[in-house]
């Protein structure tokens, strides 16, 4: 069984930054697409950074390009995601998923989620 706990969410004001992390219980982290998504209430979860397993590759989601970074360090087992100049519409609970697919784009790609940890940002 793999366990994702995320961490970091809080209550920002626009502009500012705040940093998630995801620990993985696994063996075999190294071999799973880590991706981060979000959901707004009211509104379907949506992909907002992926990082293929060797970190070769990454995806961003347009409305965070240049704002967030996707990163892991896979001998902490941990995925991290940088928040950058915040917006009041980057409001939303986020989620940490893992993927044994390359491609983290796709949501129902994803085999494990997290439960989520809350991001408010104030205008």
């Amino acid at each position: 069984q793999v366990l994702l706990v995320e961490s970091g969410g809080g209550l920002v004001q626009a502009g500012g930054s705040l940093r998630l992390s995801c620990v993985v219980s696994t063996r075999t982290f190294g071999y799973y697409t880590m991706g981060w998504f979000r959901q707004a209430p009211g509104k379907e979860r949506e992909f907002v950074a992926a990082m293929s397993w060797k970190g070769g590759t990454t995806y961003y989601a347009d409305s965070v390009k240049g704002r967030f970074t996707i990163s892991r360090d896979n001998a902490k087992n941990t995925v991290y995601l940088q928040m950058n100049s915040l917006k009041a519409e980057d409001t939303a609970a986020y989620y940490c998923a893992a993927s044994s697919f390359s491609d983290g784009r796709d949501r129902e790609r994803y085999n494990y989620w997290g439960q989520g940890t809350q991001v408010a940002v104030s205008s």
